[in-house]
């Protein structure tokens, strides 16, 4: 076995070593589900269809989504931020696997134990509570696959943030920027197919989208056939234009560790 299963493995255990923590944060995310659930009940009451969604598809939709923070991590960073911080990049530099390899397997490995200890809570407490549309059986591969190559997406654009720190030395100003983005434009907030004309045009192109309003309508079934690989092939192809960015810029960070003398 190779090294980065391993680190995925470190990763998957070290972000479930805590139940009850991750229970807490699973049960504040259920929390705040049915307060964005009632809302979007309010709004679907007024505007019925509004987007091509149902009520149904709003509250599930909600609910997805309060399920998919912890593992696409929409509203933290990376450990990587403070180590590049305070100096220890350097040993990550020197390990015999590339820096962007195995934060990737680290993240993927947090995402998984994200996934384990905190999807559930919020799904069965919408499905009880709420009108609600389970997933087909045959689109539980197709997200399962979608909400994979989500947490890549977000891992692709959390790294460059966290490389940016090579050259700002303080992360906080990028960090919110971001955060407002991911919000925004990944269907946190409202749905992507509420937004109206080009802004929803240019919000479904942006690599936010594929965060969280593709895994969503994948789950919800809203792609068949040929849709649901397009879905799926454009966040391939938002994962790799991400991680090759990754890989340049740490290129480039490496040269300014040791440029600096690190």
């Amino acid at each position: 076995m190779g090294v980065l299963p391993w680190v995925w493995w470190y990763g998957f255990r070290r972000h479930t070593a805590y139940p009850l923590g991750s229970l807490t944060e699973s049960l504040t995310n259920t929390m705040f589900g049915f307060m964005r659930a009632y809302v979007l009940l309010a709004l679907w009451d007024v505007r019925p269809s509004l987007g091509g969604y149902e009520a149904v598809d709003a509250v599930t939709f909600c609910f997805i989504t309060q399920a998919l923070i912890g593992p696409v991590q929409i509203f933290g960073g990376m450990d990587l931020t403070e180590r590049i911080r305070n100096g220890d990049v350097a040993i990550d530099l020197y390990r015999p696997v590339g820096l962007q390899g195995w934060w990737l397997a680290d993240d993927l490995g947090r995402a998984a134990g994200s996934l384990v200890l905190r999807a559930g809570p919020p799904l069965l407490a919408g499905a009880l509570v709420f009108p609600f549309r389970p997933p087909a059986p045959e689109n539980l591969a197709a997200f399962t696959v979608a909400t994979v190559l989500a947490v890549t997406v977000s891992f692709g654009l959390r790294y460059l943030v966290a490389l940016g720190m090579f050259w700002l030395h303080d992360d906080r100003g990028l960090q919110a920027v971001t955060l407002v983005m991911s919000l925004f434009f990944s269907g946190m907030i409202l749905p992507l197919v509420v937004f109206p004309g080009r802004l929803g045009t240019v919000a479904h192109a942006l690599p936010w989208a594929a965060q969280i309003q593709v895994p969503a309508d994948v789950f919800l079934g809203r792609y068949t056939g040929a849709g649901l690989l397009g879905a799926l092939a454009f966040q391939a192809a938002w994962a790799a234009v991400l991680l090759a960015a990754g890989a340049l810029v740490t290129r480039a960070a490496r040269r300014k560790l040791v440029v600096h003398g690190g």
